[in-house]
């Protein structure tokens, strides 16, 4: 059986411009790899509503999963909401489930909840919330787009709250190999065993140690069995 698919979409002009470097791609590969959820494409996209609505369609259309990053605050430039409802032709506007976590949520704090908290709380029709355990905005899943915060500690708490939510597969597992051998020096033999183990993912990362050429290999796969036999052959075909 194959596990399930999934792709990231990352929102947002600050990260195209470099003015935030983005955690949050790291953090949701690591999660989906331990729940079974293969992480096979990662979009970086401009807030640009025409932008956002063809990234959703197409990795919509491809993908199990969709996860998206950033745009749901209460600025102009939040803008995901609106564009990921677009995508599927839901409308969208303020969801009384939504606007009430958020009352509570200021309430609590004796903050106004002004027209600009509360844009927080437009939800796409059908959607499904998506907990915010930190700061109260909920997140929402429309079909298969999990639509979440930008920022790192808030994804984090999103993605934990739905990934028990949803059908994994098998984890994948990896080991690896550190050979003081260039990529050139190992190239044929490591392709004739990737050949003989092809439910296996093999992968070459040369690197530089005092002045020494090396690689390490890295071998991933769910089978635990097949995964061991095929260290064991990279060790016979280059030993230490």
């Amino acid at each position: 059986m194959t596990n399930p698919t999934a792709a990231m979409l990352i929102i947002g002009d600050e990260i195209l411009s470099g003015r935030t470097r983005d955690a949050n791609m790291h953090h949701l590969a690591k999660a989906l790899t331990s729940h079974g959820i293969d992480l096979e494409e990662v979009r970086v996209v401009a807030d640009v509503p025409d932008a956002i609505t063809e990234a959703v369609r197409a990795l919509a259309a491809r993908y199990t999963h969709v996860f998206t990053s950033g745009g749901i605050g209460p600025t102009h430039d939040d803008i995901t909401a609106d564009n990921v409802a677009r995508a599927f032709d839901r409308p969208i506007d303020v969801r009384d489930d939504a606007r009430a976590i958020l009352a509570a949520h200021y309430d609590r704090q004796g903050i106004e909840l002004n027209e600009a908290r509360l844009r927080m709380a437009r939800i796409p029709e059908g959607a499904t919330l998506i907990e915010n355990p930190i700061s109260a905005a909920p997140g929402f899943s429309l079909e298969n787009v999990h639509v979440m915060a930008g920022v790192p500690a808030i994804f984090e708490a999103m993605v934990a709250g739905v990934l028990p939510t949803l059908t994994g597969g098998a984890p994948i597992l990896s080991q690896s190999l550190q050979l003081l051998r260039g990529e050139g020096d190992i190239a044929a033999t490591l392709g004739q065993i990737a050949e003989d183990f092809p439910e296996l993912s093999f992968g070459s990362y040369p690197f530089q140690l005092n002045g020494a050429f090396g690689t390490n290999v890295v071998v991933r796969g769910s089978d635990a069995a097949r995964l061991d036999a095929a260290m064991a052959a990279l060790d016979r075909a280059f030993p230490a």
